[in-house]
């Protein structure tokens, strides 16, 4: 097996050209020379304040370094590919945001123990240098019911946990304060991710086999195994066996959630969902929640820890009070935190009614007059030629198209057949007109139901009872060509209908000069020369 093909430079480089690319396109962040760290560039807003840093390895974009900015992290280190940072990079960092003068710097460190050694010695370092350092541990993993010695994983929740300490330093909060308040608030965050594919480090064969059609549940952002594997079920289904895992009180690591709690629910693209999967889920997660008597304050809904190409999604829930809101909903310049609503979920009507349709032209009761008669026989005489020729049409289409021309206009003719079976013409032609249009709308469907739909509604105005002369007719031919041709995009020698019907309205035209005793002339021509063409065509 080969390793998967990416779109990369290298593999050895790919880290420090992405967080190249993060700050070459924001204004607000910079990367420490020598190091693979991002920072605030505003540095004079760091004085005075708590700095908070993070980071961990590289292939969870955005995290970290999306999450750099007034509000969030002051900066953040990367490691490898899945792989922590190294000491000296996360020390150099520390000092930097020391030198700008923070008055503290608060490290969040995902509870893997590559990451609590390497942040943990960098913080040693540091305090040896005279800063003021602690540190907080984020284990938000609910996968297994009895964890091991070494805890919990740190995985999405994570991201929470920068937000309201960026948001306490940003206030100027100080560090044991925000220490205090973010360990509480750690308690009531949990997340569970499942996986329909492994994911690969570049250069590197996949994390793991998962065949297709099953599907991981519980695995780690770095591609660990997970609690159970199990054939893909609904996303429903699915989303219902995460929470239920999610909230079992017989699993050491659940999350205490009862009716009535108000959570934040983080809904995290693993790397490949697409948008459309993570809408699905995201809207069977709030339902679901609901269900159980949850209050659903507030949904993030996209990829915010990724676990670089991987197929999957995990669910963050986090239990909210009204402080933890304040600051979930506190601004931020960080490129990677979404424009969120500070609008309760829950309990929002959601639904617009549309606004009431009158009745359809073609339901309308309509009044007969003089031209009645003669629109009547010349619309059955339409649908009866278009009838009689549905296999001819069909065989010219077959030449050049889906063979299916005849098949639409003969549901045109029969649906026409049909109304003026039981309604009356309309002695006003722009209401036969609007009925026509309704019709071919409803039953002749595709394109050529747009069109003729087009055609007649743009028809219509130039035609009143009235104004029903050559001219208005005339008139409106003109007017519902050029709609054809505004909308559909094809003029006249794009081998369309257009081809046949822009130079029969050129002829058509010329009745606005002519005499009566010419009018009879014109139409024949008229007649003549679209005949011609779709000969040609």
């Amino acid at each position: 097996m080969e390793p998967k093909v990416q779109l990369l430079n290298s593999p050895l480089s790919c880290v420090d050209e992405a967080l190249v690319g993060l700050v070459r396109s924001s204004g607000s962040l910079s990367v420490l020379a020598g190091h693979r760290a991002v920072l605030r560039s505003d540095t004079p807003q760091l004085s005075g304040r708590v700095s908070v840093l993070s980071g961990g390895g590289a292939g969870h974009e955005p995290a970290h370094g999306g999450y750099v900015g007034a509000g969030m992290l002051s900066a953040a280190v990367a490691g490898g590919v899945f792989a922590s940072p190294p000491p000296a990079s996360i020390l150099a960092a520390i000092l930097s945001l020391h030198s700008a003068g923070a008055s503290g710097v608060l490290l969040v460190v995902k509870n893997y123990t590559g990451d609590r050694l390497n942040f943990g010695l960098a913080a040693e370092q540091a305090r040896n240098h005279g800063v003021a350092v602690d540190m907080v541990i984020v284990a938000d993993d609910c996968a297994f019911n009895q964890p091991s010695k070494a805890g919990r994983r740190g995985l999405c929740g994570t991201v929470l946990v920068h937000k309201l300490a960026g948001a306490l330093a940003e206030e100027g909060c100080p560090l044991d304060q925000i220490v205090a308040k973010v360990t509480e608030i750690l308690k009531g965050i949990g997340t569970l991710g499942v996986s329909l594919s492994p994911c690969s480090v570049p250069g590197c064969l996949p994390s793991f086999d998962l065949p297709p059609g099953d599907m991981e549940l519980g695995l780690g952002i770095h591609g660990e195994p997970g609690i159970k594997r199990s054939k893909v079920a609904s996303a429903d289904e699915v989303v219902k066996t995460m929470i239920d895992h999610m909230t079992n009180p017989e699993s050491q690591s659940h999350l205490p959630i009862q009716s009535g709690d108000s959570v934040v629910l983080c809904v995290n693209n693993l790397g490949a969902l697409s948008c459309l999967e993570i809408g699905v889920v995201t809207r069977a997660a709030i339902n679901y929640l609901e269900s159980l008597g949850v209050v659903v304050a507030r949904v993030m809904s996209g990829s915010f820890m990724t676990s670089l190409e991987m197929a999957g999604v995990s669910l963050t829930l986090m239990r909210t009070n009204q402080e933890t809101l304040r600051l979930f909903d506190a601004r931020t310049s960080a490129p990677a935190w979404p424009n969120l609503s500070s609008v309760c979920v829950s309990g929002r009507s959601y639904i617009t009614e549309p606004p009431v349709m009158s009745n359809r032209p073609q339901d309308d009761t309509h009044t007969e007059g003089p031209l009645s008669p003669v629109m009547r026989r010349a619309l059955e005489r339409v649908c009866s030629t278009l009838l009689a020729m549905q296999e001819e049409l069909n065989s010219l289409d077959r030449a050049s198209g889906d063979g299916d021309c005849g098949n639409t206009h003969a549901q045109a003719a029969r649906a026409i057949q049909e109304w003026l079976q039981g309604h009356v013409v309309p002695g006003c032609p722009r209401q036969l007109l609007s009925v026509l249009a309704g019709l071919v709308q409803e039953k002749m469907g595709g394109s050529s139901g747009a069109l003729y739909s087009l055609f007649l509604t743009a028809a219509a105005g130039h035609v009143t009872e009235g104004q029903t002369d050559a001219v208005a007719w005339a008139t409106a031919m003109h007017a519902g060509t050029q709609a054809m041709k505004r909308y559909g995009g094809a003029d006249a020698g794009d081998r369309t209908m257009l081809d046949a019907l822009c130079p029969a309205v050129e002829e058509l035209m010329n009745l606005t000069t002519a005499p009566p005793s010419g009018q009879m002339a014109v139409l024949q021509a008229a007649v003549q020369v679209s005949n011609t063409l779709l000969l040609y065509i």
